[in-house]
């Protein structure tokens, strides 16, 4: 069972918070990408944060309600895996679910991307038929910065 609350019942240091504001401010192309699509809850509903302090941690992406990290990977992360996996491994056994994408799959692939990010939020919710259809038919037809209202 994951922990109710940590992210909103944790202390932060204010270090921590103005790093992850600057995280936002300074988004790379993938995770701007990846925003416009999860942000306003455009994801069948579902509410992710950005840059979302967890523990001492900074994770990319955050859904509550799931307990879902989304990471997204560039070339840093080629040499820092044994960083990466001990950083799952503490998000794991705290009970989060953490999935990790490179950034040329949300490039070339953003459909897979968020049908494996939607799979992992329907799998841990009790009631996935309450949450509708895709706005647009389809995740990734849009690009950031466009809209298909």
């Amino acid at each position: 069972m994951r922990p109710k609350n940590i992210v909103i019942g944790q202390k932060v240091d204010s270090p921590e918070i103005q790093r992850a504001q600057e995280l936002r401010r300074q988004m790379t192309p993938e995770e701007k990408i990846l925003w416009h699509h999860l942000r306003t809850n455009k994801l069948k509903g579902f509410h992710f944060r950005r840059q979302q302090i967890i523990s001492r941690y900074i994770v990319d992406f955050y859904c509550d309600k799931v307990g879902l990290v989304v990471e997204l990977d560039g070339d840093i992360h080629l040499v820092q895996v044994a960083y990466d996996a001990e950083r799952d491994q503490e998000l794991l056994a705290r009970g989060f679910q953490v999935l990790r994408f490179r950034n040329e799959e949300v490039r070339h692939n953003l459909t897979n991307v968020l049908d494996r990010i939607l799979a992992a939020c329907l799998a841990t919710t009790d009631s996935p038929s309450r949450f509708g259809p895709w706005p647009d038919g389809r995740p990734g037809r849009e690009g950031p910065g466009e809209r298909s209202e």
